[in-house]
C-alpha cells in the first residue's frame, strides 16, 4: 500500500468540501460514500493531521485542512490542465472553434483575420459571438469561447493587447446640443436622449457610459446606435472606427464637451492557456494580431 497521499485522495477531499457532505459528493462524482470516507481517513492518517470536522450532518475543513487543501487545489488544477493538453494533442486539429469578440473591435480588421484563417484552415468551423460589455467575459468564463476580445479586465486570466479604440461623444449636426454654441457639461447632456448599447450578458447587465439621463434608448448593436445618432434621435459615445465615414461626411459631429468628449478603451485578447489551445485556436490568435498590425501599418502609410 502506498505511503504517500495520492492526487485522487486530494480530489476526493476537495469534492467532499465542495459539496458539504460525503453523500452529496459521492453522488456528484459517482463514488460510494464509503470510498470517499476511506480516502479522506487514509489521507489524514498519512499526513498525521485532521482535515475535516463534523458540523451536524455535514463536514467542514479544519484550519489545517484549509491550508492543505488550498495548496492541493493547485495540484488538482495542474493535473486537469495536463489532461486538457493531452486531449488537444490526441485530438489533433479542432473541427470547430468559438471566439467572442466585443463589437468595439473594428469589423474590417476582424474580417481580414477571418479571411486569412479560412484560407489556411478551410475545414475548421468558426462560431463567432459578437458581444457587448460583460457578455464576452461570461462566454469565456463558462468555456463557451476559445478566444475572447474584450475591453474589460478579467481577473485570473492573462491577456495580450490588440489595439486601443477611441470613443467620441457625437450627435447629428441638427441636434439641439450643437445649437447651444458653447462648451457642454453634464447638465446639458442629461436633458437629452442618450443612445446606449445593451450588455449582451445573459445573467447580468452593465450600463457602461450611461449618464443617468431620464431619456435613454438602449439598443443591441453599435451599428444601430450609429444609425439612430445620424438620424438625430440621440447623442452617444461611439467608437471612431465604427463611424469614420459618418464623421468624414459630416453626418455626425463631435460634441463640444468641456471635459470627457473622448475616452480610450484598450481591447485585449484572452486565451485560456496557450498549452491547452489547439492549433486552430493558436492560428486564429496569430491571424488577429497580424490583421491588427497590418491595419495599423496601412493607417501610418
Amino acid at each position: 500500500m502506498s505511503s504517500r497521499v495520492t492526487l485522487a485522495q486530494w480530489q476526493m477531499l476537495a469534492a467532499v468540501v465542495d459539496h458539504g457532505s460525503f453523500a452529496r459528493a459521492a453522488a456528484a462524482i459517482h463514488k460510494s460514500p464509503s470510498t470517499l470516507n476511506h480516502a479522506v481517513h487514509r489521507l489524514e492518517a498519512l499526513l498525521g493531521v485532521q482535515v475535516l470536522e463534523p458540523v451536524g450532518r455535514n463536514v467542514r475543513l479544519t484550519e489545517a485542512g484549509e491550508l492543505l487543501l488550498r495548496r492541493a487545489r493547485q495540484l488538482i488544477e495542474n493535473a486537469r490542465a495536463l489532461e486538457d493538453v493531452a486531449d488537444a494533442l490526441s485530438a489533433g486539429m479542432e473541427s470547430e472553434i468559438a471566439i467572442a469578440v466585443d463589437q468595439l473591435f473594428p469589423p474590417d480588421v476582424l474580417a481580414r483575420a477571418l479571411e486569412a484563417f479560412s484560407t489556411a484552415y478551410p475545414q475548421v468551423r468558426v462560431q463567432l459571438h459578437e458581444t457587448t460589455l460583460t457578455g464576452g467575459r461570461e462566454l469565456f468564463e463558462e468555456k463557451e469561447a476559445d478566444l475572447l476580445i474584450s475591453g474589460l479586465m478579467l481577473d485570473g486570466h492573462l491577456s495580450t493587447p490588440l489595439l486601443r479604440e477611441t470613443f467620441i461623444a457625437v450627435a447629428a449636426p441638427g441636434h439641439p446640443l450643437h445649437a447651444l454654441g458653447r462648451p457642454l457639461d453634464l447638465r446639458d447632456l442629461v436633458q437629452h436622449r442618450q443612445l446606449v448599447v445593451r450588455d449582451s450578458s445573459r445573467s447580468s447587465g452593465m450600463d457602461a457610459g450611461w449618464l443617468k439621463a431620464e431619456a435613454r434608448w438602449t439598443v443591441s448593436h453599435l451599428a444601430t446606435s450609429v444609425d439612430l445618432a445620424e438620424r438625430g434621435l440621440g447623442f452617444a459615445w461611439l467608437p471612431r472606427t465604427r463611424m469614420s465615414e459618418a464623421l468624414a461626411r459630416g453626418r455626425l459631429l463631435p460634441l463640444p464637451l468641456a471635459n470627457g468628449g473622448e475616452r480610450e478603451v484598450s481591447l485585449m485578447l484572452y486565451l485560456p492557456d496557450d498549452d491547452r489551445a489547439g492549433p486552430a485556436v493558436r492560428a486564429m490568435k496569430a491571424q488577429l494580431h497580424a490583421a491588427v498590425e497590418q491595419d495599423a501599418s496601412e493607417r501610418r502609410s
